[in-house]
């Protein structure tokens, strides 16, 4: 399975493409991280991540694109800014036909390291062991990228627990997830109803 793992970002956006094998052995293909300055209008930066998406999924041809969700009640700007990032990079997929896979930070932190409480420095480690690579990849956000694609790998193969499975084996991780989800919409369906 061939993965391109994406961690959306304005100011940074991970690339990482992954090929896993029937036994988990994961072998990296390419890393990048796409940037773009504060500097440039909004549409700008957006087209310049759009570009490099697209040439990614010809270039590379996945399987499926695995994207990291995200979630935040508190830092508004910076979470439009990645679901902007993130709507761009769906699109582009959809357009190729190629499937589409959201996965927690917890999540991957846990398929990755074991613990959905790991920093970054955790991930990077783990990600270099299991790819195999003489020096780690950076910035974080192209080691990120890199362990969305294992991610989604490990958990999509056969035995793997994923809401997919019809909601029975959910991870703890996709658990809270969910549960943060449905907390956050009945939160802004009370803010509506105080506005009318």
């Amino acid at each position: 399975m061939r993965v391109l793992g994406v961690d959306p970002g304005l100011t940074r956006c991970g690339l990482g493409v992954v090929d896993v094998a029937a036994n988990r052995s994961a072998t990296m293909v390419a890393v990048d991280v796409v940037g773009s300055s504060a500097s440039m209008a909004l549409p700008q930066r957006l087209l310049l991540i759009s570009t490099a998406i697209e040439d990614w999924l010809d270039r590379y041809k996945p399987d499926v694109l695995a994207v990291e969700r995200v979630f935040s009640q508190t830092n508004v700007s910076t979470v439009m800014g990645v679901a902007q990032v993130s709507g761009i990079v769906m699109a582009a997929a959809a357009r190729r036909g190629v499937a589409v896979a959201l996965h927690t930070p917890s999540e991957v932190k846990a398929a990755v390291t074991g613990s959905g409480r790991a920093d970054k420095t955790a991930v990077t480690k783990m990600v270099t062991k299991i790819l195999r690579l003489q020096e780690e990849p950076k910035p974080a956000d192209a080691a990120d990228a890199l362990a969305l694609a294992i991610t989604h790998a490990w958990r999509s193969g056969p035995g793997s627990l994923t809401a997919e499975d019809g909601g029975q084996q959910l991870t703890p991780a996709r658990k809270l997830w969910l549960e943060a989800e449905a907390k956050a919409r009945k939160n802004a369906e009370k803010a509506k109803q105080q506005w009318r």
